[in-house]
């Protein structure tokens, strides 16, 4: 069932409490034939008793009850002093009938003692050829109060009207004073709830806890960019391959496979950089002990020298060449040739 602005509002001031006596009557009264309303009032139970949740109680000053029993003789007693309302009744007189039909005069019973008697002129019969007759006035005492309640009946009427369109605009006014009250508090538990999930979700219950934003961050890893390779294959001839020299230009350290040289009995394989930047060559240590031998004894030279120089194998004392020097014959030689490019 639809019902009007003015229903809806009695249904909430009613879930409010803030009607009067006779309005809760008029309520409760349609609550009891109407099941609808009865849906009505409780729905906006339903939606108003958060508020009552979320407002501590507020204990009202001692001095309120004094004002309030105050209040209540001042209306009683104003009310006991106000005049009852006098209602006056219009009295008409009705003109009087003649006695008998021989009667040469009207006459009209006879006015009060206190209220003077106004005598009309007699006309003489032989001027008009009719007999005189005797008018008396009407009582003006009687007839004035008659007039007044005639005319004073349309203002009577006019106040009525007036006073019953303030009836309606003060009902309206308290309706809509109703529906902004309701509004207010709704806004403010509104305010209330954004404000909890803003700083204090873990107060709310869990549906209306705000769910956790997930963001999702890329990471760019820089790709590794290769080093250039070096390999150089150190042999006496190209028919026996004795060592395959690997050099990586990043880590300046190189790393030597024995592929065909078998050492000799207390003699040890020694490895030099020969290059025309130095005086004379440079030792980098004792190779094929093991099948891989790796060292980063490169970094003191620059990538020019690294790159271009010869490397040689010589056969030296068990454990390396005791004076820093050459001193046994070149027996595997080879140059460095590029296989893997730098990064650009």
């Amino acid at each position: 069932m639809a019902y009007s602005e003015d229903h809806i509002a009695l249904a909430a001031e009613y879930a409010l409490g803030t009607l009067d006596a006779a309005e809760r009557a008029q309520v409760e009264t349609m609550m009891a034939v109407d099941t609808d309303f009865v849906a009505l009032v409780q729905a906006w139970e339903f939606r108003l008793g958060p508020l009552n949740q979320m407002v501590g109680l507020v204990e009202p000053r001692p001095e309120l009850w004094e004002r309030i029993k105050a209040e209540i003789a001042r209306l009683r007693a104003n009310a006991a002093a106000e005049p009852a309302a006098v209602v006056e009744v219009p009295v008409v007189v009705a003109p009087p009938e003649p006695e008998t039909a021989e009667a040469p005069a009207l006459v009209a019973e006879a006015p009060p003692a206190d209220v003077p008697k106004l005598e009309a002129p007699t006309v003489e019969a032989a001027k008009i050829g009719a007999p005189a007759i005797q008018v008396a006035p009407r009582d003006i005492g009687v007839e004035a109060p008659a007039i007044a309640a005639r005319r004073n009946a349309p203002a009577t009427d006019e106040v009525a009207n007036d006073n019953a369109n303030i009836v309606r605009l003060s009902s309206k006014v308290r309706q809509l004073r109703a529906v902004a009250n309701i509004m207010t508090a709704i806004a403010a538990v509104l305010l209330a709830l954004v404000g909890v999930q803003v700083y204090r979700p873990d107060l709310l219950p869990r549906p209306l806890q705000p769910k956790p934003r997930i963001q999702t961050v890329e990471v760019k890893v820089p790709a590794v960019q290769p080093s250039a390779q070096f390999v150089a294959l150190l042999q006496k001839d190209a028919a026996s391959p004795a060592f395959i020299l690997t050099v990586d230009a990043a880590s300046k350290s190189y790393t030597v496979r024995r592929v065909g040289a078998a050492p000799e009995p207390g003699k040890s394989f020694e490895l030099w950089l020969v290059s025309d930047k130095l005086q004379k060559p440079r030792s980098l240590g004792v190779i094929g002990g093991s099948d891989f031998t790796s060292r980063p004894v490169l970094s003191s030279y620059d990538a020019d020298t690294v790159s271009r120089a010869t490397y040689a194998v010589t056969v030296e004392p068990e454990g390396g060449s005791p004076t820093g020097q050459a001193t046994g014959p070149i027996v595997f030689t080879g140059k460095l040739i590029e296989t893997v490019p730098p990064a650009r």
